[in-house]
């Protein structure tokens, strides 16, 4: 019966008040601030039960009231209660009848009411609400994203960061699993000088996620570039994560101290605590003879094919949290991101590897838009797949997420990962629209959310 009325009343409110109001008259605003003052009755806004606890405070305050002035009335000598009687019957109204009067003064008590909750939440609230939002539409997309999908996201690099900044539009429950493996650049120097977890992928994540990515976010992935400094090279947000994990005695202290400071919507987790080397054998060209390198950043760059990639120590124990997020997950997505270098070493930890088999969750695996130079040369879809169950077996994700449009100039040594005539045709496959017009090489961040989300609701319903 509640849903009745909702649909009956409410549900039309909440239609007309999203309507574009086109004569900008007084008139056009009255209604339009009612509609708005309607729409805070919504489902899932979690103001109803606050109305209804404010409805019984007045109404209590009410009856008191009248009892008070009821209690002067008969304390009244009978001389002076004629003037009384006019004041009453003049503001009870009593010339109408009983009912028309609850109506009336019903209508007013609410009209008032919702307009003043209207503008105290103006009030407060006016500060956090962006330009060209109302409060009302402001509160109930965090609702709704506050109930979105728990998306578990294992990847790294540009793909994981892009991927999350285009997931946090529809869920703040999302999680993002990286490599603990970078040896390269800025964190590969804070990891050998101060012998913590390497800060680089964690970093974009955090600002990916973040809520505004405005001066903080850039302050965070400022880079230093005075080549007569020590600092030279170093991005402020891997010295600020490092002097946290001092601060705090830990690096997933640091980390999630750092997601406060930059207001995140989500969590970034490292896949293990272990400090943890990259190997990988290598066949380089012209020969059969594999080599061994050792180190993530010195992998792409050493001519050849991967053959394998492994971790040392090997079988590093996973940070607990991430397997938490796996086993409550709505839908893991792996990839996109460096093949070799970000996504298989985050597989290749058993305990991550087996907590997403035994997951009841959506899996999904988002291949790359273009070939990684060094890593995945003249990889077809087929080719990625095959290297991940040569690495860690089959029956890792359900569904086959590739890019069908292949339009654009790509970088020097790219070329478009297409479904080839190889493809393992174990798994169900959709192809859609996702590399970006800026960086066909890329993915888009909207497209590729749009899809992993359409995707979600055809199999579970609608987000309410």
């Amino acid at each position: 019966m509640h849903y009745f009325w909702l649909t009956v009343f409410i549900k039309p409110a909440i239609i007309v008040s999203n309507m574009n109001v086109q004569k900008k008259t007084k008139s056009g605003k009255f209604w339009q601030g009612l509609f708005d003052s309607i729409r805070w009755l919504a489902p899932g806004l979690g103001v109803k039960r606050w109305l209804f606890l404010i409805l019984v405070g007045t109404t209590l305050i009410g009856i008191g009231f009248g009892i008070l002035i009821l209690d002067i009335y008969r304390n009244t000598p009978p001389d002076a209660r004629a003037w009384w009687l006019t004041l009453l019957s003049t503001v009870s109204l009593r010339a109408l009848d009983r009912p028309l009067r609850v109506i009336i003064f019903s209508g007013i008590g609410v009209g008032i009411l919702l307009g003043s909750i209207y503008g105290l939440y103006r009030a407060l609230l006016s500060p956090y609400v962006r330009p060209g939002k109302t409060v009302v539409d402001t509160l109930a997309g965090h609702r709704r994203r506050e109930r979105g999908p728990r998306i578990v996201v294992i990847g790294g690099g540009h793909g994981l960061a892009m991927l999350l900044r285009g997931l946090k539009k529809f869920t703040h429950n999302l999680t993002a699993v990286v490599t603990v493996a970078d040896d390269g650049g800025s964190s590969g120097r804070l990891r050998r000088t101060m012998g913590i977890l390497p800060p680089g992928d964690i970093r974009n994540c955090l600002a990916a996620l973040s809520n505004d990515e405005a001066l903080m976010t850039q302050l965070f992935q400022y880079r230093f570039a005075n080549d007569s400094t020590e600092l030279n090279g170093h991005s402020f947000g891997n010295l600020f994560i490092s002097a946290l994990a001092e601060i705090t005695g830990s690096f997933e202290g640091a980390v999630a101290e750092s997601g406060r400071v930059l207001a995140v919507h989500g969590r970034v987790l490292p896949s293990s605590l272990r400090d943890v080397r990259l190997v990988a054998d290598i066949v380089p060209p012209n020969t059969q003879q594999e080599i061994r390198v050792s180190g993530e950043s010195r992998i792409p760059v050493t001519k050849g094919s991967i053959r394998r990639v492994w971790l040392e120590p090997d079988n590093p124990p996973a940070y607990p949290a991430v397997i938490k997020a796996l086993l409550s997950a709505d839908m893991i997505v792996i990839g996109p991101g460096s093949l070799f270098t970000s996504i298989i070493p985050n597989l290749l930890v058993p305990d991550i590897f087996a907590a997403i088999q035994t997951s009841a969750a959506l899996k999904i695996f988002v291949c790359n838009v273009a070939t990684q130079a060094g890593e995945t040369d003249g990889f077809s879809v087929g080719d990625h797949i095959r290297a991940l169950e040569n690495h860690v077996g089959p029956g890792l994700f359900e569904l086959l997420i590739c890019n069908q449009r292949h339009e654009g100039e790509l970088l020097d040594g790219m070329d478009w990962v297409k479904m080839g005539e190889n493809t393992v045709a174990n798994y169900p496959v959709y192809q859609a629209d996702l590399n970006s017009d800026e960086e066909p090489w890329h993915h888009d961040e909207t497209k590729l959310a749009q899809v992993l989300i359409d995707i979600y609701q055809d199999r579970t319903g609608p987000i309410l």
